[in-house]
């Protein structure tokens, strides 16, 4: 049995001759946050696509819970929670409303509605309507979205877009608190980097749709001069581009 919640390896994807993922290998472990950073069109959103079956790789391997994605699709996203891009809500609803449908569709208990709520700080505006929410507030009605069920492993693709830094904040102590006290294992991809530095406790770094590191950020900030911030780091890895 792995210690790895996910495993992926060799994994490529080529549309029309341009390699939009080339080779990747990536290994999270349980109960971490593990950062997958990269610049725009470095191949993140890709891979998480394929990891999540959404797009099929043209070559190589994905393990979920140890078992083969191809095999094991179905089961295995049962127990997967993900925010892809924006997340996706009925404005005209209220908060409670709208998990009331993913509820339904992941064929959960509505009792789980209100533990969500409260999980994501949203329990007190359950009854409002979420087009009078902020940009900070429907994204953590995402991530109660990504929560109804409660997977064991959560998959975030840039939930930090287009927030002020008190949204950022709010978003990062969230993810924080999930795995640190809810016992999940997240996968968040974003390009910023400050944020990334205090919430990660492993990271890949992609650019061009090749891992750069994958690693402890510790034993990655223990390489260079500790003084150096990730950005830094960053930059020297990828070149600056």
């Amino acid at each position: 049995m792995s210690n790895y919640v996910v495993e992926v390896n060799n994994l490529s994807k080529t549309y029309k001759g341009f390699k939009a993922v080339n080779g990747v290998n990536l290994n999270i472990k349980e109960g971490r946050i593990y950062g997958f950073l990269g610049p725009n069109g470095a191949g993140k959103s890709t891979t998480i696509r394929m990891i999540l079956g959404l797009i099929k790789s043209s070559s190589g391997n994905i393990k979920v819970f140890d078992k083969s994605l191809k095999q094991n699709r179905s089961s295995i996203l049962k127990n997967v929670g993900a925010l892809v891009e924006a997340p996706s809500y009925y404005g005209h609803l209220n908060a409670y409303e709208n998990l009331k449908i993913w509820a339904a569709i992941k064929g959960v208990d509505k009792e789980a509605i209100d533990n969500t709520l409260n999980l994501v700080g949203l329990y007190e505006h359950r009854k409002r309507k979420v087009s009078k929410f902020s940009l900070g507030m429907k994204q953590r009605l995402g991530i109660a979205q990504a929560l109804i069920g409660d997977p064991e492993l959560v998959i975030l693709d840039e939930p930090t877009n287009g927030l002020d830094p008190m949204g950022i904040k709010e978003i990062r102590n969230l993810i924080v608190d999930l795995a640190k006290n809810h016992n999940k294992t997240i996968i968040v991809s974003s390009h910023i980097l400050s944020e990334m530095e205090l919430m990660v406790d492993d990271i890949g770094i992609i650019n061009r749709g090749k891992i750069l590191y994958e690693g402890s950020l510790l034993d990655l900030k223990a390489k260079y001069d500790s003084n150096l911030s990730l950005e830094d780091i960053f930059l020297d890895l990828t070149g600056g581009k």
